[in-house]
């Protein structure tokens, strides 16, 4: 027997008769050989820590276009955020926890520079559309290793997709991701904006914080209990109903507060112009794309979708580069 075949084994033995189990994997797009060592969940994971895309993640806005200051979020501490939180459930009910780490990890790899406004860019320029769930997906399976992909297990793919409010994940896994993903991105916007003088802890209305705390860490630790308990030795992950009614309240005061404050939000219009700008630009010099999204090309996929595919993967700081570099002026010099 094998040391992923032992590990298979204990899965089967040790987690939750509702937890998905690797070894009844649906599998990948392609088939190929198992590793000896390794669980088909592990191997995705660490497929996507090494990819190109979660590189870029440290380099992509959250909520906060360029702030100055080393402690506020990026893209990818919210993932490993994200990633932390669904472990902690995942461990505390049993469930596959290579599995929620792996879709974690992967759920915002197709998230374009400077955060939902260059996704509302994209989005609007673009006749064919942009979500990020959709482009996370489509660069694990098409734009990964030169177009070969990463070849991910249908149940990440699944939990990546899924992984909005709107979405309706297969597994209790993608589940405890979903819930994983609002609870960090509310828990730690309310921290930067309080970091960042916008908010302070005494704003929070007190029929929210009467439930579920006054401090961040307070809420963090409130959430995730919840979660626990109410979905322990169940078929589903899910909030008691005070908690969850509690955390629409705070996403609405968010939105009210953070999300459309003028105030952080003043950069997020010259951000969408920049997004757009190099959509047109690329759509009209398509020649100047790099070679593996001219392949895309040459195989049939639509151009519109193919600049979508190069913008949108680009870091705040390269995709400001290029504007710099094709839009403003050099100095003259013989």
């Amino acid at each position: 027997m094998t040391i992923r075949e032992t590990l298979e084994q204990w899965e089967i033995e040790y987690l939750s008769p509702y937890a998905s189990h690797s070894k009844d994997s649906k599998g990948r797009l392609k088939e190929e050989e198992q590793c000896d060592i390794r669980t088909v969940f592990q191997r995705d994971r660490d497929r996507i820590i090494h990819c190109k895309a979660f590189r870029r993640l440290k380099d992509k806005t959250q909520v906060f276009l360029t702030p100055e200051g080393d402690h506020y979020r990026t893209r990818l501490t919210h993932t490993l955020e994200v990633s932390q939180n669904a472990r902690t459930i995942a461990r505390a009910l049993r469930m596959n926890e290579e599995l929620v780490e792996a879709i974690a990890l992967g759920h915002d790899l197709g998230h374009t520079p400077f955060g939902h406004a260059g996704e509302r860019a994209l989005n609007r320029v673009c006749p064919l559309g942009f979500e990020h769930n959709e482009q996370s997906v489509r660069t694990v399976d098409r734009l990964e290793k030169s177009g070969k992909g990463l070849n991910l297990t249908i149940e990440v793919r699944d939990g990546i997709l899924n992984h909005q409010t709107i979405g309706k994940p297969h597994t209790l896994e993608g589940k405890i991701v979903q819930l994983s993903d609002k609870i960090a991105y509310i828990h730690h916007d309310m921290d930067d904006a309080i970091r960042g003088g916008i908010l302070k802890e005494a704003d929070v209305p007190k029929e929210i914080g009467d439930v579920i705390g006054y401090t961040t860490n307070e809420r963090l630790n409130h959430f995730i209990h919840d979660i626990v308990s109410t979905s322990f030795g169940k078929n589903e992950i899910r909030m008691s109903e005070p908690v969850a009614e509690a955390m629409k309240n705070l996403r609405r005061f968010m939105f009210e507060r953070v999300y459309q404050n003028p105030e952080a939000k003043s950069e997020e219009g010259k951000a969408e112009v920049l997004m757009e700008t190099l959509y047109l630009y690329y759509m009209k010099h398509v020649d100047d794309l790099p070679e593996e999204f001219l392949n895309l090309l040459s195989e049939g996929e639509p151009r519109e979708k193919v600049v979508c595919d190069y913008v949108g993967a680009m870091s705040d700081r390269f995709a400001i580069a290029k504007y710099e570099e094709i839009y403003i002026p050099k100095s003259w010099h013989v």
